[in-house]
């Protein structure tokens, strides 16, 4: 045991000096990345691991970030991706309730702070902001019950709705907000409709930190507490109870299981995780506009708790994780590097890459990915990467093999 501690240390270190020596290179900082699953499957102690995965977060991400602020911001989005993948996990993946609009409540957070953490603020009640910077923390909570609201909002009118019907009214209810954030800008400008609102306030900071590292401590807290009140919500009579009416809401109803309250629970806690998720994205942007908040968001938050295993947090996790780096780092690097070999005026094959047309940059074709990823995970494993136990059980359950017909000889044995 001591040995494989060691081994996996070693692994992460290592992987954490690559970076620092070649601060440019993506395969790097991929390798660094995997050498958290590594932590993750190397079946070590539980409190083990979580100090291996502290000493990579807190200690050897913040350094690589000071070698190239990018990877740290990358690292930032895909804690921001996690946040927004186990909230709609606990809609999805433990309730069966199937969420297209979820965005909606990204927005709603997001809005709220931008709102009053702006000037904006002035054109709906005249004077007096934007709020002091400290209110950001408060603006936390905020955000947290108003996306709790409007998914409570969200799941009234359909509770007696499930399948195909419930998918298409709440990615309408995704849209109604994206629209009503584009165009409330008249009679009383609140949103400041399809402009958007800018500058928003941040937080003061910590003394000795700037702001890229103070949002990325910030969201990773963030995500801790998300991970922790997801899991304590799973093993809960809550999350049983979400569980029965993913399989069955008639045999749940007759087992005493409360439909109406527990699917408002679990649309409100989902909602409440993107709320605070919305905060901390307008605070950290500065500037947002209903274009932030598409269809496609909703459909992207989706394909990662897909990918990962659905009713899994880890799996949620490590989706989040791969979708969030293959589109932020992997496509773009290579339409980068793909420039640069255009640049040069490289030749493969006998064809002249400086006459290869821009529209076949991989990173324009980042939804045709995630499709065919998709695809391929719905073929070969649709459990997902690292799937709840009880969901794997289902999915990899053979069939009995069939019984071979008993020959003559036996039947008229006596």
């Amino acid at each position: 045991m001591i040995g494989r501690i060691l081994l996996v240390t070693a692994v992460m270190a290592l992987s954490g000096v690559g970076v620092a020596v070649f601060p440019h290179s993506v395969i790097a900082f991929l390798i660094f990345q995997a050498s958290l699953l590594v932590i993750y499957k190397a079946g070590l102690p539980e409190r083990v691991r979580w100090v291996l995965f502290g000493l990579a977060l807190l200690g050897v991400m913040p350094i690589i970030g000071t070698y190239n602020g990018y990877y740290l911001e990358v690292a930032t989005q895909v804690c921001i991706f996690i946040a927004l993948a186990l909230g709609l996990n606990i809609v999805v993946g433990l309730a069966g309730l199937l969420d297209l609009g979820y965005v909606a409540f990204y927005a709603v957070g997001a809005y709220s702070w931008a709102i009053f953490g702006s000037p904006q603020a002035n054109e709906i009640f005249g004077h007096g902001f934007p709020l002091n910077p400290i209110w950001f923390f408060a603006f936390i909570v905020v955000g947290l019950i108003v996306a709790a609201m409007a998914g409570v909002t969200l799941g009234l009118p359909v509770l007696r709705i499930r399948g195909d019907y419930l998918a298409i009214v709440t990615l309408g209810f995704g849209e109604v907000i994206r629209v009503l954030a584009n165009n409330l800008d008249k009679p009383i400008n609140i949103t400041n409709g399809p402009r958007g609102i800018t500058p928003i306030g941040r937080p003061p900071l910590p003394a000795g930190l700037d702001y890229s590292h103070f949002f990325y401590y910030l969201v990773l807290g963030l995500v801790l507490v998300v991970i922790l009140v997801s899991r304590r919500l799973e093993d809960s009579h809550i999350g049983r109870g979400w569980e029965a009416i993913r399989e069955d809401e008639v045999a749940a109803q007759a087992m005493g299981v409360p439909l109406v309250k527990m699917k408002l629970l679990a649309f409100a806690c989902g909602a409440s995780f993107a709320g605070v998720m919305g905060v901390v994205f307008s605070a950290k942007q500065v500037y947002i506009n209903p274009e932030s908040f598409t269809f496609l968001e909703s459909i992207g938050v989706l394909s990662m708790v897909i990918l990962g295993g659905m009713g899994s947090i880890p799996g949620v996790v490590l989706g989040a994780a791969a979708v969030t780096v293959l589109n932020l780092q992997v496509l773009k690097s290579l339409s980068l590097w793909l420039n640069e070999l255009k640049n040069a005026g490289v030749t493969v094959l006998g064809y002249n890459l400086a006459n290869l047309p821009t529209q076949l940059e991989p990173a324009k074709y980042e939804r045709a990915v995630f499709g065919i990823i998709l695809v391929l995970m719905m073929i070969f494993r649709p459990q997902g990467i690292l799937p709840a136990r009880r969901r794997q059980r289902e999915l990899s359950r053979k069939k009995p093999a069939a019984t071979a017909p008993a020959s003559p000889s036996e039947v008229a044995a006596p």
